[in-house]
């Protein structure tokens, strides 16, 4: 089996896929320099599965992961990994924390150490990394463009890099999730604690055209557990509704939601119906349970052949 993650060694993605109880022992595991490049790889089917950040506590959602799930051939989440997030600030040997000008790090990674960052080194400079750990490496080469990086631990000591201060998150409770991507094919087994993901298109953007895409939802008591609008590639202001809800599709209320986005969408992207990372059991509301819904189409059919 190979599996591919945003690299290289020493991200919090590859400490993601280390976690993932899907991982085979003898697992190839191979790292790419970006997201896209991970998914494309899969597509390929050079790759098994890939291991990408989709969400985080304190940024939200990762909108590269989140872009390149709708575009391309279609692509399904197996499983999720949540990973605790601790930052620290690191150097090469001969620096010092006075000396420290510009610092590289992930996007996503700044955004969590911006107080921090303006209240030690208020005049620095931050330079955008392709992940937290290849900033790291940066560190290790010939005439690096900045003195300092935000990492994982485990990537400064890689590198060789002096830690020059810990845990420098402005957030101690941060954590960020990741999900195991595959393409198409069994999906996992329902859990009772389950997710679906979807991607949703509208026909057309219409006054109340998100409120009839949640009522789907809500008439079957199914609750949303995330929401995100991003645009849907085509003219400045439409838009698409990437969702996660609890359930699995082989649950009645989840399947029977999917059916009636299928009638007022133009498109329903499917990204798979996996188990939560952390375990809670979805809240099924009275009503809307799999009996009841067997019991119900019992009851039409009755009605449509009373002699059956």
């Amino acid at each position: 089996m190979r599996y591919g993650f945003l690299g290289p060694t020493g991200t919090f993605t590859e400490m993601a896929l280390r976690q993932c109880s899907q991982l085979a022992d003898d697992a190839e595991r191979i790292p790419f320099v970006s997201v896209d490049a991970a998914l494309a790889a899969l597509r390929a089917a050079d790759l098994d599965a890939a291991m990408v950040p989709i969400e985080n506590s304190v940024e939200g959602g990762v909108s590269t992961t989140l872009d390149a799930l709708v575009s391309g051939d279609p692509l399904v989440v197996v499983a999720e990994q949540v990973v605790p997030i601790t930052f620290v600030l690191a150097a090469p040997a001969d620096i010092a924390l006075a000396d420290i000008r510009t610092v590289s790090t992930h996007p996503h990674a700044w955004a969590q150490v911006r107080a921090w960052m303006g209240v030690h080194l208020p005049e620095v400079q931050y330079l955008p990394g392709a992940s937290t750990a290849a900033s790291a490496a940066g560190l290790a080469g010939e005439q690096p463009a900045y003195q300092g990086a935000v990492c994982a631990p485990v990537a400064a000591a890689n590198h060789g890099l002096t830690v020059l201060q810990e845990d420098i998150g402005d957030n101690s409770g941060a954590v960020t999730r990741f999900v195991l991507v595959a393409r198409p094919g069994q999906l996992p087994a329902p859990t009772g604690a389950d997710k679906t993901s979807v991607v949703l298109f509208q026909r057309e953007d219409h006054p109340g055209g998100l409120l009839e895409l949640l009522e789907q939802f809500a008439t079957r008591g199914i609750n949303l557990t995330r929401i995100e609008s991003r645009p849907d590639g085509g003219r400045l202001g439409d838009y698409c509704f990437s969702i996660d809800c609890e359930g699995h599709v082989n649950d009645e209320r989840v399947g029977e939601t999917l059916i009636g986005l299928q009638r007022v969408c133009t498109q329903v992207r499917f990204l798979g119906s996996y188990p939560r990372a952390d375990g809670v059991r979805a809240h099924v509301v009275p009503g809307t349970g799999d009996r009841e819904f067997f019991e119900t189409r019992a009851w039409l059919r009755r009605l449509r052949n009373p002699s059956a």
